[in-house]
């Protein structure tokens, strides 16, 4: 299995000594192989937290991750994005710390990031470049790689994107996700369909 989220929570507390939520994240799902899966949902509603999560970035309360077998917080924070790498919006990539000494942790065991997690990445609308790293992003799963594209669609022509590469699909809303077999699956859910509103009407008018 090349990612496992398992029974995964992240709860956030208003202090340091208070047991008072003020978000939880849950997710609970597994993927096997390569492959491109698209992810949207409302700002807010934890896909960057689900993100810091699967590269080890963030720790959870309860739960595990598992990159190609292995507790991705298990792993030396050095190697971690030897298993999963996560660039947010630019292309930057996440770094992150961690109080226990990588003496205490396991090698990464990889040389080059299974898992690609782009973070709403900018798609320049200038001639070849969409068509670029749509290119990008199947050479990496031809590569044997896992690509997570998370997109919030603000233009026709993002659902257009997400639709011409994707080919499963994750939904974060409220700090709930879930899974879905295609586009075709997952539009047909009110909860997408009250979040997307107008491009999805102007998509079904086209």
């Amino acid at each position: 299995m090349m990612l496992e989220a398992k029974n995964l929570e992240k709860v956030y507390t208003n202090g340091l000594f208070s047991r008072t939520p003020t978000f939880s994240l849950s997710a609970n799902f597994s993927i096997e192989g390569p492959g491109i899966v698209g992810l949207m949902g409302p700002n807010g509603s934890g896909k960057t937290t689900l993100f810091e999560l699967i590269t080890g970035s963030n720790n959870p309360t309860s739960g595990s991750v598992l990159v190609d077998g292995k507790n991705i917080h298990d792993v030396r924070t050095d190697q971690r994005d030897r298993l999963a790498i996560h660039y947010h919006q630019s292309y930057q990539v996440r770094h992150f710390r961690s109080l226990k000494p990588n003496a205490l942790l396991q090698p990464a065991g990889c040389e080059y990031p299974l898992v690609h997690l782009f973070d709403e990445p900018q798609f320049n609308t200038q001639d070849g470049y969409i068509g670029f790293m749509l290119d990008f992003f199947r050479k990496l799963r031809d590569e044997g790689r896992l690509v997570f594209l998370c997109v919030h669609p603000n233009e026709k022509f993002h659902l257009e994107i997400l639709q011409e590469v994707c080919e499963s699909f994750i939904f974060v809303q409220s700090g709930i996700v879930t899974t879905h077999n295609d586009y075709a699956d997952l539009i047909s859910k009110k909860d997408v369909q009250n979040y997307l509103g107008k491009l999805l009407l102007e998509e079904v008018a086209a």
